[in-house]
């Protein structure tokens, strides 16, 4: 507990000289240093007023431990060994919460995200595999009233796709599907299997925050713009008869097109937004070896043997491999019925950073 006690007494330290500085005459005149104090004292508040009522709380024990020691009346001294449990089960739920609130908190998890889903290893049964995880997102986004949007797409002919890619907007979005980042494994009977045997098959998912424009700044002379006709009759909530935009990064090579809006600019802005997020990745996994490493581990090749999650029809079983989670409702599941599956991993991912906040 005592390098608890010493982040604690940090935090409150920092709260307090945020105060005194914006009592301060010149801080005053300044409203964007101001703006900036009060918001990190708003994003400090919770936890300082926590451990004030968690200091109080310690106080008042230690003081019904002392009349409980000193007390020769056996009803004062039941009644004070009554107050020593409350207060030492409040404690305890104190402490829990002060420790959740150190947890650092991802400034992206309120962000929209976009979800790239590419077919793998297993031919056109990826694909169709592919066409599966969209519709799980889907319905996992619709049951939470989130919207969603196909941006883009390159179907394979059979009911699947090579990639797509789906822009869900919702508050909490990011927070909620960004650890379904990997390579996902189906394994079941093909359609078009005359002979009744198991494949295995994958495909990749990369979730993506989309970004404020002031994260990153395109400019306009790295971008190679072209628009385009799209491409026909495809996919759901495609508007095919539009202007489709190409755009390239040139420094980057990075190319997207879009052709889901209704006019070429329209098109160009999601295209950029897109361009955005997956430079903003780049720049992240540049920046920490450790991400760098997370990110490839997570999301690899789209080989069979890297999988996070394994979808087993046969057996009707859902396995996460990274938090050992299974479900045995796999036509649940594949319908958007995610939440055990995102609540044991982001139980797991805050335990883990709690245990470093706190060491």
């Amino acid at each position: 507990m005592s390098n608890l006690y010493d982040k604690l007494d940090k935090v409150v330290d920092r709260y307090n000289e945020i105060e005194r500085q914006m009592a301060e005459p010149e801080v005053l005149a300044d409203h964007v240093r101001l703006t900036e104090l009060a918001q990190e004292r708003m994003d400090l508040s919770e936890l300082v007023e926590t451990y004030h009522e968690y200091n109080r709380a310690r106080e008042e024990l230690a003081g019904a431990r002392m009349m409980n020691d000193a007390e020769d009346d056996p009803e004062l001294a039941f009644m004070a060994a009554e107050e020593i449990d409350r207060l030492s089960t409040e404690l305890e739920r104190l402490e829990g919460r002060l420790r959740s609130l150190l947890i650092p908190r991802d400034p992206r998890d309120d962000r929209n995200v976009f979800i790239e889903i590419r077919a793998g290893t297993g031919g056109d049964e990826a694909g169709i595999f592919a066409a599966d995880l969209l519709r799980m997102y889907s319905r996992y986004a619709e049951a939470r009233r989130w919207k969603t949007e196909i941006v883009d797409e390159n179907d394979t002919g059979v009911g699947g796709y090579k990639e797509v890619i789906l822009a869900v907007k919702g508050k909490g979005a990011y927070s909620r599907l960004k650890f379904e980042s990997g390579v996902h494994r189906v394994q079941r009977v093909p359609q078009t299997e005359s002979q009744g045997r198991i494949h295995t098959s994958a495909a990749t998912v990369a979730v993506m925050p989309e970004l404020d424009p002031v994260d990153i700044t395109l400019d306009e002379r790295d971008l190679q713009i072209t628009a385009e006709f799209s491409s026909g009759p495809g996919g759901q909530h495609m508007q095919k008869n539009q202007t489709a935009a190409r755009v390239i990064h040139k420094p980057s090579g990075l190319m997207v097109k879009i052709q889901s809006e209704r006019s070429l600019s329209q098109n160009k802005q999601v295209a950029m937004g897109i361009i955005q997020a997956r430079l903003e990745e780049m720049e992240q996994a540049k920046q920490s070896s450790a991400v760098a490493a997370e990110r490839k581990a997570q999301v690899g090749s789209g080989d069979r043997s890297e999988k996070i999650r394994t979808y087993n029809y046969p057996q009707s079983r859902v396995t996460d491999h990274r938090v050992g989670f299974t479900s045995y409702n796999l036509p649940v599941v594949m319908d958007g019925d995610l939440d055990s599956f995102i609540d044991a991993l982001i139980l797991a991912d805050e335990s883990e950073k709690l245990s470093a906040a706190t060491e």
